[in-house]
């Protein structure tokens, strides 16, 4: 657009400014990339903005009596990352004289190029913000009071304690947080582990634990392959189950840049979403039929021989079984199943195979699932019949939820493993008790027993069954009397109703946060007909949020980035370590938590683990799936040097770091792991998960050899020829231990302190690495073996994939054809019903009383269970209340217009009141809506029982106090995306 300037004439006229502005773009722009374009465009403008905000700020110094420019005005700008989606985006925070008064995008970053979506654009606020909790409080008849530190301290340790000796330590239920860093995340499992428990959790079990035990037993590791840089090499994507230009704003900026260089958009889902408005193509499918769509497409693909043949035989076991079921799914009933004629399915079958490499986006759409985990493993079989995975611009692309809800779930507390995904066994344990320092037979006795210390504790899926459910029912000693939510909203958790008579029920409540999340009202809230117990305590303790403290997020293509701490915690608040490290000296093993970390002076100088010294602990233990590579020296110095690095490949090209003079060239950003070795190895991370047109310390890999190498007689190992380049073995190969490296006849490569360290060890327990160095550098081989792919599970209830109707839908003949799973026992320590709720709901004929699909998902404008993002003002102001996409018919049928208030009711017997939004977005058997919100019930606004000050702005229905039981049969993934409900009109 043209500058113009009003003449004294009053005609406008060009200046001459906007004259040669054009002739320099003109000139530049044919020889300057886009991100140095933005990059000296953002530093124009914003330096002009800079300078009017500090002159703001000087003339407000100079009205207290300060002169402008005086000396001591202190600015300076920290390096931080978005504490929202995992996308990974870096800030400049400016701060002076201790307050952040404002943020500048960072060009230089490679995984955002600056960008920012609603959330990011608005993080400054959610630093100091005003409705956070600000003090410790308690629930005091039905009010919370605020109390010291020093006494919610000893009241909640001494409750702790009394709990842990009366029912056992297995009564007690942490469930943790994907907004923790990694360090907090890991000092949390430890934490809970010298409780003596496993009964923690966190988000990640109710957004991507299918997608870890689905893509971990097909290929070895459960993540996302790439990277959302390299989506810019594909040639065809799918988008099925994600909504990623609202729930992952600016990895659509990689998508677009693929689309501008002729790259194919396929969106798969029951809604016309954002994303699918970039699409060439967009199918609506039934929701949960995403097994029957994809088998569909592999119909088309094998009938045509568009599979890759070598790539199948060299690398892949089982898909001749895969095939014999997918040749059963003919046109007719995939049409049938999910409502998508033959011609849709085949075009995308032919967009994805003749447009290659091609890659397959999912997020909760496909994992929140009873079925879960074989959608997730239909996706990855569809991706190994292509053989589109280890490569670039292939892959699967699964975009995980929180900043580091891939972090948490690597090293945090997962109930089902200690950090780094080791499990349970004796050997894991006693491999981390030497990396903490602490002696295994005084942790063994922190357990009520060995056999609970090596069994999977409950899921926070399940919780409020493990403090209703009948106690023997139950396995373990005691019911969960007492819940610790650090960092966890409920409103994202199914069954809203029984959540609540489970709150009532406990004996203990604590809820450590930066803001009091819906836990808090939720508890105070008075229901009728719902007993309290009249023995409960409730506290509220203020956590700092990440912008408070330093620590390293890990994004979803793995990339390890390192925060710097921006401002010091804000009111009362205390960061999470400082909290576990003083709940530990109150409970009694605080010397144990940091037997081998240093601290450091925290907020008014108490005491507090380092984050540096953690997450070197991290390295020394976590070599399974290589995050002992990424010290904080390196870290750091990526996140002073981003513009070094490629934004395609994610390579440095060269350079060294000024402050350190580590050397980055040949980096990936971040290290993503797997990063092997010890730091000194200098791994360059891995950017493409199973590459093998790479050497393995050029971050090439194979599949891992993670399930033997032997199945019914059949090799389970790679095929000749098939290997990383430069590998000194040219076939398949288990993964490396002592035993092996002497048989090659490697052993004397080992240094003779590397030998005592390895003998009786693998490559995951060798605490020198050596046995990684000498696999990886001096022979070119994967320390985790080279196997072959499995399209055939086992040891999952479906070994190859199959359909399954949700226990609640609107399709009883589907439902007769395609049956859930029988009920189970003891699953996760208590009984999961499946046939029995899914016969009973078909025999009630629940799909004429609720008769439309309801699903959920979320919006641009919010996060999580949306306490942060709804308290800050600039949010709030975008989306004020909550909302039920209908589609036009089924609102006429209804009577219902746009704009109105309705009800929705379910199965469950709640009744929430939320908006209409009338779209042809949803078909008329489908309705959507958001999870983000909380605040109200059925109809009531809660805002008297939050804490005074700390209510969001924006509050209302949420859409999971209405969803109704179901979980997925390998992990107690909560069944978010397909029930059903009735729309009401509202009558006067």
């Amino acid at each position: 657009m043209l500058l113009t300037r009003k003449g004294q004439s009053g005609q406008r006229s060009s200046t001459r400014f906007s004259s040669s502005l054009a002739d320099t773009l003109s000139r530049a722009l044919p020889t300057m990339d886009r991100r140095k374009f933005l990059k000296r465009s953002g530093i124009g403008v914003g330096a002009g903005i800079a300078a009017a905000q500090l002159g703001l700020i000087r003339k407000s110094n100079a009205a207290d009596g300060a002169k402008p420019g005086a000396a001591g005005g202190k600015i300076e700008v920290r390096r931080t990352v978005c504490s929202h989606c995992s996308v990974g985006c870096a800030v400049d925070a400016v701060v002076e004289n201790g307050v952040w008064v404002r943020q500048e995008p960072v060009f230089d970053s490679p995984i955002n190029l600056g960008a920012h979506c609603a959330k990011g654009a608005a993080l400054r606020e959610h630093g100091h913000g005003e409705y956070r909790l600000k003090y410790p409080m308690k629930l005091v008849n039905g009010k919370y009071q605020r109390i010291s530190w020093d006494a919610a301290y000893n009241e909640i340790s001494a409750k702790l304690l009394e709990t842990r000796k009366t029912s056992g330590p297995d009564s007690v239920f942490w469930v943790g947080s994907s907004k923790h860093n990694n360090e907090q995340a890991q000092l949390l499992r430890k934490f809970v582990s010298f409780f003596g428990s496993n009964n923690c959790d966190h988000q990640a079990r109710i957004c991507h634990s299918t997608t870890v035990a689905g893509v971990a037993n097909t290929w070895g590791y459960g993540a996302m392959t790439n990277s959302y840089n390299d989506m810019q090499n594909s040639k065809a994507v799918m988008y099925i189950g994600s909504n990623a230009a609202e729930a992952h704003p600016v990895s659509m900026l990689h998508m677009l840049h693929a689309k501008e260089n002729g790259c194919k958009v396929i969106v798969v889902d029951p809604r016309y979403t954002r994303t699918a408005a970039k699409s060439d193509q967009y199918v609506r499918i039934r929701s949960g039929t995403d097994i029957p769509y994809i088998y569909g497409m592999l119909y088309h693909i094998f009938k045509n021989g568009w599979e890759d043949k070598k790539y199948i035989s060299d690398r892949v076991y089982g898909m001749e079984a895969v095939k014999e079921e997918v040749m059963k799914w003919t046109p007719d009933l995939v049409e049938e199943a999910c409502g998508v004629p033959e011609a849709e399915v085949f075009k995308a079958a032919q967009t994805m195979a003749l447009n290659k490499p091609s890659t397959v986006v999912w997020c909760m759409g496909q994992t929140q699932h009873t079925i879960g985990n074989a959608i997730v493993r239909a996706s990855c079989i569809l991706q190994l019949a292509l053989g589109n995975v280890g490569i670039s611009g292939g892959g699967t692309n699964i975009f995980r939820g929180h900043d580091n809800v891939q972090g948490a779930t690597d090293v945090g507390p997962n109930p089902d493993s200690l950090p780094g995904y080791y499990g349970l066994a004796t050997g894991a344990w006693k491999h981390w008790c030497t990396v903490w320092g602490v002696d295994y037979e005084w942790v063994k006795k922190q357990f009520a027993s060995q056999a609970m210390m090596e069994k999977s504790g409950t899921t926070v899926s399940r919780w409020v069954d493990a403090v209703l459910e009948k106690n023997e029912m139950i396995d373990q000693d005691s019911n969960v009397k007492a819940m610790v939510f650090w960092g966890h909203a409920p409103n994202s958790q199914t069954r809203g109703l029984e959540m609540k008579k489970a709150f009532d029920k406990l004996d203990l409540l604590v809820v450590i946060d930066p803001y009091p999340s819906a836990t808090a009202a939720m508890a105070a809230m008075k229901v009728d007909g719902q007993e309290l117990n009249p023995n409960r305590a409730v506290y509220l303790l203020p956590a700092a949020t990440q912008f408070e403290t330093s620590g390293s997020v890990t994004a979803s293509n793995r990339s390890l980035q390192w925060r710097e701490k921006v401002i010091e915690p804000l009111f009362e608040s205390r960061t999470d370590h400082m909290i576990m490290y003083q709940f530990a000296e109150k409970l009694g093993f605080a010397k144990e938590l940091v037997a081998r970390l240093r601290m450091v002076p925290g907020k008014g100088g108490m005491m507090e683990p380092e984050p540096e010294s953690i997450l070197e602990e991290i390295n020394r233990g976590t070599w399974a799936i290589g995050y002992s590579g990424q010290s904080p020296t390196r870290l750091k110095a990526h996140m002073r040097n981003m513009h070094l690095f490629d934004v395609k490949t994610l390579r440095a090209k060269g350079g060294k770091d000024a402050a350190t003079g580590y050397d980055i060239t040949g980096d990936y950003f971040g290290l993503p792991w797997p990063c092997f070795g010890t730091p000194e190895l200098k791994h360059p991370g891995s950017p493409n998960l199973y590459d093998t047109t790479r050497h393995v310390m050029d971050g090439g890999g194979c599949f891992r050899a993670n399930f033997g190498v032997e199945r019914d007689g059949v090799s389970l190992l790679a095929e000749d020829g098939s290997h990383s380049v430069g590998s000194d073995i040219t076939t398949g190969y288990p993964e490396f231990d002592h035993i092996l490296l002497k048989k090659l006849g490697w052993w004397d490569d080992l240094t003779d302190a590397e030998k005592k360290a390895a003998e009786g060890k693998n490559w995951k327990t060798d605490l020198s690495g050596g046995i990684q160095r000498v696999a990886m550098k001096v022979h070119g081989v994967h320390p985790f073996g080279n196997a072959k792919a499995r399209a055939v599970v086992w040891n999952f209830p479906d070994p190859v994939p199959k359909h399954r109707e949700p226990l609640y839908g609107t399709r009883p003949d589907m439902v007769a054809k395609y049956p859930t799973h029988d009920d189970k026992k003891a699953f996760w320590r208590m009984p999961t019903l499946y046939k029995s709720v899914q016969d009973k709901n078909v025999e009630q004929k629940l799909y004429e009383k609720f008769p439309i699909i309801l699903t959920s998902g979320r919006l641009v404008e919010y996060e999580g269970g949306g306490e942060e993002t709804r308290s800050n003002p600039w949010l709030a102001e975008l989306q004020q209340e909550n909302f039920v996409e209908m589609n036009p018919k089924a609102a006429a049928d209804r009577g219902i217009r746009d704009g109105e208030y309705v009800i929705v009711s379910t199965p469950t017997g709640a009744r929430i009141k939320v908006k209409a939004m009338v779209t042809p977005r949803v078909g008329p058997d489908t309705a959507f809506i958001p999870f983000h919100f909380s605040g109200w019930w059925q109809g009531r606004d809660m805002k008297e029982y939050y804490p005074e000050g700390a209510a969001p702005i924006v509050r209302g229905e949420a859409v999971n106090t209405a969803t109704t039981y179901g979980y997925d049969s390998v992990t107690m993934m909560q069944e978010t995306k397909t029930t059903i409900c009735n729309i009401e009109k509202i009558v006067a």
